[in-house]
């Protein structure tokens, strides 16, 4: 099979196009036929080695985590899936060497759910991580019908895809991004603050007739952190998935670093889907053999919306 991946840990210039033999189908496995692949920000972070302390890998490593294709085969203790179902997941795996650049991938079925119909291969490989990153923090953070969220980069991959989840939970909905992200975070139903302000806490705060956000999601960590922290009332619950917050008196914080699960996927996101609550946005689309041009345009940072890569 053709596929994506590195032979060493390094920049774009490491990628290679290789063939090699698709993946072997665990018991409990579904080899998918991938028609579209999704990039995330993980994925250079994979190239580049900086994984390699958390996952055990083995060279070549295929990239990829988010994928959308065609149920090909399954194992002999697989219930949910048949060959030719449509699928969607986020496919992270116990290890680094099988990913979704790849025209073959094997996923536990677990980590599986139906496609929705109403979408694309294209937009349901842009959703998984994404939407699961988001729909597990906004869990986690207790978000409820009629409270103001502010979420700390309202335009990017898991931050349009938050602003949907928010929106549908009946939250209200202001979102930080460059001014010329405005009216993309308008669009999506949020209302815009400029994340370059220095003043951006008491840009919320204005917003919130002096009180604050009654909850944030925090994707940034570091200054960006601080910077929410202040724009919290009294109270106030934070999660990121960037960075653990530090305990605060007076406030709730949690961490989130994303778990596979079809579960959530066929439970929670496919019936937003179907409901026209989410889409996700499509930002461009590459083939296979232009991953590293991929790569580009993701490391430059400030896409509205998701990358992905066609394959199938």
């Amino acid at each position: 099979m053709r596929a994506i991946g590195v032979n060493q840990w390094g920049e774009r210039d490491a990628l290679e196009l290789l063939d090699v033999e698709p993946p072997p189908v665990a018991p409990d496995g579904v080899l998918v036929r991938i028609r579209a692949a999704a990039l995330n920000p993980v994925d250079y972070k994979v190239r580049q080695g900086k994984l390699a302390g958390l996952f055990p890998y083995h060279f070549p490593v295929i990239l990829g985590w988010d994928a959308a294709g065609v149920v090909e085969k399954v194992g002999p203790a697989v219930t949910w899936f048949k060959p030719g179902d449509p699928v969607y997941g986020y496919c992270r795996r116990q290890d680094l060497q099988y990913g979704t650049y790849a025209e073959f991938t094997t996923v536990p079925e677990g980590h599986l759910a139906h496609m929705p119909p109403e979408l694309t291969f294209e937009e349901a490989a842009a959703l998984p991580l994404v939407a699961l990153t988001a729909h597990q923090s906004l869990e986690l953070v207790g978000l409820r019908g009629g409270e103001t969220l502010f979420i700390t980069g309202g335009a990017g991959g898991v931050g349009h895809v938050a602003i949907q989840l928010a929106l549908a939970r009946g939250a209200r909905v202001i979102a930080s991004g460059s001014e010329s992200s405005f009216d993309f975070i308008r669009e999506l139903g949020a209302e815009p603050v400029d994340y370059h302000d220095e003043a951006l806490p008491e840009r919320v705060k204005e917003l919130t007739h002096g009180g604050g956000a009654d909850a944030v999601f925090d994707l940034f960590g570091g200054d960006g952190q601080e910077q929410a922290f202040s724009a919290l009332r009294q109270g106030g619950r934070l999660v990121s998935i960037a960075s653990p917050p530090a305990k605060r008196e007076h406030y709730e914080t949690g961490y989130v670093f994303v778990r596979p699960s079809g579960y959530d996927l066929g439970e929670h996101i496919a019936p937003l889907v179907a409901a026209g609550n989410l889409r996700p946005h499509i930002a461009a689309t590459f083939p296979l053999e232009e991953t590293a041009a991929a790569h580009e345009q993701l490391e430059a940072g400030h896409v509205r919306g998701k990358l992905v890569l066609t394959i199938g």
